[in-house]
């Protein structure tokens, strides 16, 4: 059986020296503040405030319609201009969009003829480049439409479906966003402290120190998981009651206490994998490249990216032996739909178990590099 004083001032001697690193420290800072801000809002899923240039070839009341649908928070007020001035201003990157609506266009539409109207995308913004060509195409039939027959003719559908929309009504983007980077923060620095720590010991020529006291293997693993968890889960706790709650604003439906006591159990599981990496690298650029194969495939396909059901069965059952797949089903739940403990405890229990899989494996390997 571990000593129990052994184990807490092992432990408070890894806090000292992460205190003492300032790498660390400002890693640890960054990741659970403006990471998780500008994640959540620097890229927005829909076009937010994006510049628009339109040629009006036309100066007619249907051009005009189209003109006037153009809003914000979607997009800027459209800038009239030219041809010259429109293609200047697309490689000058000013515009992400570019509408030109052709001579005789009301005219056309009026006669029944075909009418081709030129959209211009700025690719290079990607994000809002592909959302935002659907936003203007919508925008144009629907004026279009409106035009030609009226809205009595255009607004009433023989089917009209009622959409109500669950936990997140107005689909902020930053809700999802700013709390899937905590999950993920969770995982990478548990797994990055835990390995690193160890492996500070083996540079310092400390570990061997360690071998001539009366302390364990388990002893020394166990005094660097809690210590470093600890680390990650205050961390976390003040990134979500700070950042998330209070600086974005992102309601937090469910227990708190609930969902820490599952981050305790999914950190069990990260830090012994830290452990584990620790082990196998020998210097910090090895642990880094290990994390990095590691970490992409655990948050891509652990269901924070993208949803689960969207992934072929085999890859969905293999990722149900890594402990972020539960702890995003856990998150979420909890967190956006108020679940309590009679709905996510499938997923305590799968954290649990994992977590002692992954702490005897991790163990078993620290002794036999110690020996």
């Amino acid at each position: 059986m571990p000593k129990f004083a052994n184990v807490m001032q092992l432990g408070f001697k890894e806090l000292r020296a992460l205190l003492r690193d300032p790498a660390m420290m400002t890693l640890i800072a960054y990741a659970f503040t403006l990471s998780i801000y500008a994640s959540a809002t620097g890229v927005p899923e829909t076009p937010h405030r994006a510049a628009i240039a339109v040629v009006d070839e036309d100066r007619s009341a249907a051009s005009q319609r189209i003109l006037d649908a153009l809003q914000e928070p979607y997009f800027l007020e459209p800038q009239l201009t030219g041809h010259d001035e429109m293609d200047e201003g697309m490689d000058d990157g000013r515009y992400t969009f570019t509408l030109d609506i052709p001579p005789n266009f009301q005219r056309d539409l009026l006669d029944g003829n075909k009418v081709t109207l030129q959209l211009n995308v700025d690719a290079t913004q990607i994000s809002q480049a592909f959302t935002g060509a659907g936003y203007l195409q919508q925008i144009i039939n629907s004026e279009v439409a409106s035009f030609l027959y009226g809205p009595e003719e255009t607004g009433t559908p023989l089917v009209q479906a009622v959409v109500r929309i669950a936990y997140n009504p107005n689909l902020t983007a930053s809700w999802f966003g700013a709390v899937n980077d905590v999950i993920n923060h969770v995982t990478m620095l548990s797994i990055i402290l835990t390995g690193a720590a160890l492996i500070r010991e083996r540079e310092h020529g400390t570990i061997e120190h360690l071998l001539v006291t009366p302390v364990t293997p388990f002893e020394i693993m166990l005094a660097k998981v809690w210590s470093m968890g600890l680390v990650v889960l205050v961390a976390a706790t003040l990134a979500l009651r700070l950042v998330v709650n209070i600086w974005l604003e992102v309601p937090l439906a469910g227990s708190f206490i609930l969902f820490l006591f599952g981050a305790m159990l999914h950190l069990f599981a990260t830090t012994s994998m830290g452990i584990f990496f620790g082990t196998v690298a020998r210097s910090m650029p090895q642990l880094g490249l290990l994390i990095i194969l590691t970490l992409i495939p655990l948050q891509m396909l652990s269901g924070g990216t993208t949803p689960r059901e969207s992934m072929p069965e085999l890859i969905q059952n293999i990722m149900l032996a890594a402990p972020t797949t539960h702890f995003v089903m856990l998150g979420q739940s909890i967190l956006f739909r108020g679940a309590g403990l009679s709905v996510v405890w499938p997923q305590l229990m799968m954290l649990a178990v994992i977590g002692t899989l992954f702490f005897g494996v991790a163990l078993s390997r620290l002794r036999k590099s110690l020996a």
